[in-house]
């Protein structure tokens, strides 16, 4: 059983990140310059500035400035969760997201671009549309109706609006499981998992929210479907976009969507993978403990993205705003942030030399622990010497 580090409140706390949390505004609105860059400058090469910071600059950022391991105190956590502060600043990045998103494309949608330029727009523009799902992921959470929607309305832009009710009500309670399609599996690379995971999570939003309305005596193709609101908004929101920008908008949302959605899958793939809970002997689960997930402490990423690589503490308790997330000891840790793992993971080979040696340790190399990718497991069994414990 992992236990939180504790923070000495000798004083009374002050909350040395307050400040920080700007920055999970900052960078997505960031993102925009690059465009303006062009468009004053005539230079198509500036578009490929903000992929370049995610993946090249951010990771090493993360590993100058190292990790921070510190709490809040208990005493303090419902002082923090009552501060409205916290609220605001995940309200204010709504706005900044569906602006940024629209501009980006609006941008593609009304210039000559290069082939690359396209590109680059394309994937920067996804990279938004990934900011409104770690949005959503914080918002959705929560247990005022306001929140909820603004989660539903910032997945909006992607079409990912099945995202609050498969995540909240599917993930959490399937998570390190072979029966989840969002963990995933040793062996398995990102790119069967993308195949798994995308529909999967539709099919179980889909089937939680026809079984809430069968019970409730409710038609499961109506608005009543928490699954078909968002997508309902998302029609409206796409075919307005069609009418301004023209017959290539779908075609550009379509292609931004899939890579913003893909950086969903890319955060899922790394968060829990290999890990595995264990049924017990009555043939229940055993319960979600901050070992099922794996974490990361380092600074930048953690500001950038409302501390969602505290991802132990979110899974173990769920209602935590991300102010108060907590660093455990004894969990399994990543060696970057979110930026640098997505790039590795995007790797395959790399991915498995760096992550299988750390998944081994973390289990304390029990492959009753571990959730291999079918057809894998004797393979992998074989290759690291593994011996199943007695009590597994």
């Amino acid at each position: 059983m992992a236990h939180a580090a504790d923070t000495a409140a000798d004083a009374p706390y002050r909350d040395r990140k307050r400040h920080a949390w700007l920055v999970s505004i900052l960078v997505p609105a960031s993102i925009g310059i690059a465009p303006v860059l062009s468009l004053v400058s005539g230079q198509y090469w500036v578009l490929w500035l903000p992929l370049a910071f995610f993946y090249g600059i951010a990771p090493i950022i993360d590993m100058v400035l190292g990790e921070d391991r510190s709490n809040p105190p208990e005493s303090a956590v419902a002082r923090l969760e009552a501060d409205p502060y916290y609220r605001l600043v995940t309200y204010a990045v709504v706005p900044v997201v569906w602006l940024s998103f629209t501009f980006g494309v609006w941008f593609l949608a009304r210039h000559q671009l290069p082939f690359h330029g396209v590109l680059a727009t394309i994937l920067s523009t996804g990279a938004i549309g990934g900011f409104c799902i770690n949005l959503g992921h914080e918002m959705g959470h929560k247990p005022d109706p306001l929140r909820r929607w603004l989660a539903k309305l910032v997945l909006v832009p992607t079409g990912y609006g099945h995202f609050v009710v498969e995540h909240n009500l599917g993930h959490h309670r399937d998570v390190a499981t072979a029966e989840d399609p969002a963990s995933s599996r040793m062996g398995e690379t990102i790119y069967s998992f993308v195949l798994r995971e995308m529909p999967g999570a539709l099919k179980r939003a889909w089937d939680i929210e026809a079984a809430r309305l069968t019970r409730q005596g409710k038609s499961r193709v109506s608005l009543d479907n928490q699954v078909i609101q968002p997508m309902a908004l998302t029609l409206i929101y796409w075919t307005l976009l069609t009418f301004w920008l023209g017959p290539q908008a779908p075609p550009l949302l379509l292609a931004i969507s899939l890579w913003a959605n893909f950086q969903l899958t890319s955060a899922n793939y790394i968060e829990h993978y290999g890990l595995l809970r264990r049924r017990l002997a009555d043939g229940r689960l055993e319960r979600v403990e901050p070992r099922h997930s794996w974490n990361s402490n380092h600074v930048f990423s953690n500001w950038a993205t409302f501390h969602l690589q505290r991802h132990s503490d979110h899974h173990a308790h769920p209602m935590r705003s991300y102010q108060s997330l907590r660093h455990f000891q004894d969990v399994p840790e990543l060696p970057n942030g979110y930026f640098g793992m997505f790039l590795v993971s995007y790797l395959p080979p790399l991915w498995f030399r760096v992550m299988d040696p750390l998944l081994l340790k973390a289990v304390n190399r029990d492959p009753s622990r571990i959730n291999f990718q079918p057809g894998r497991r004797d393979a992998l069994v074989r290759r690291y010497g593994l011996v199943d414990s007695p009590a597994a």
